[in-house]
């Protein structure tokens, strides 16, 4: 059966030839050309990603992101017109997958959908992983805190999960793209530290003085073997 995809563009002619392409490649795109389409379609349908637009006639793409019910968990794709930094940190920062500028070649859309897929849908043992108040369950993909879920998305659940399986050790933004197989990084994408922020404001006591993911200057990032 194919993977049904949200594709939210007003680009009739992009959205088109992405839905072409795409069901090429044995998926199923449903289009929707505003955001209020967008989000209707999402509490209706059963996807596996949503492939997202910023700009759009009716409201911007931050907004339909916003909107999306906390129980629909999508891998996010978000396509910015001028692959302005600043859009993208944004939409990482909101919680996205990652993020493609236009224009863009449909093969390079299907990698970067086939990895958030694969990401999202990894089955790893059921250790849970403890370091004193802060529970890593691989099993049910959940950041616990004294017990509660702390609220970060699938891709930054698998760049916790990474650092923590190997906690004590340092690890390189490259190694952790290579590990998470993400796309490779130019020299100034700092994609991997946006998502870093977004993990320390959820499991750390004060992400300003973090204790439990730290930074090595010039190195990477290290996950604290003992922690509180």
């Amino acid at each position: 059966m194919a993977d049904k995809v949200l594709m939210i563009e007003d680009d009739a002619r992009l959205a088109s030839m992405v839905q072409d392409y795409l069901s090429e490649a044995s998926f199923s795109v449903t289009v929707a050309g505003t955001g209020a389409d967008g989000l209707r379609q999402i509490k209706s349908g059963s996807f596996k990603a949503l492939i997202l637009d910023l700009m759009l006639p009716d409201m911007d793409g931050f907004a339909v992101f916003r909107a999306i019910p906390e129980k629909h968990t999508l891998p996010v794709i978000m396509l910015t017109a001028k692959g302005d930094p600043l859009d993208r940190i944004v939409g990482l920062e909101l919680g996205a997958d990652d993020y493609l500028p236009k224009p863009f070649e449909p093969r390079e859309l299907l990698a970067r959908l086939k990895a958030i897929m694969r990401r999202n849908t990894v089955q790893t043992s059921s250790e849970i992983l403890t370091f004193g108040r802060l529970e890593v369950d691989r099993d049910a993909m959940e950041a616990r805190l004294d017990g509660e879920r702390r609220d970060i998305t699938n891709y930054q659940f698998q760049i916790l999960t990474t650092l923590a399986k190997g906690a004590g050790r340092v690890m390189t933004r490259d190694h952790l793209m290579n590990e998470l197989q993400g796309h490779d990084a130019d020299a100034f994408d700092r994609s991997i530290d946006v998502h870093v922020s977004r993990i320390r404001a959820a499991i750390e006591d004060d992400p300003k003085n973090p204790k439990r993911l730290v930074t090595v200057r010039g190195a990477g990032y290290l996950f604290a073997k003992t922690q509180d």
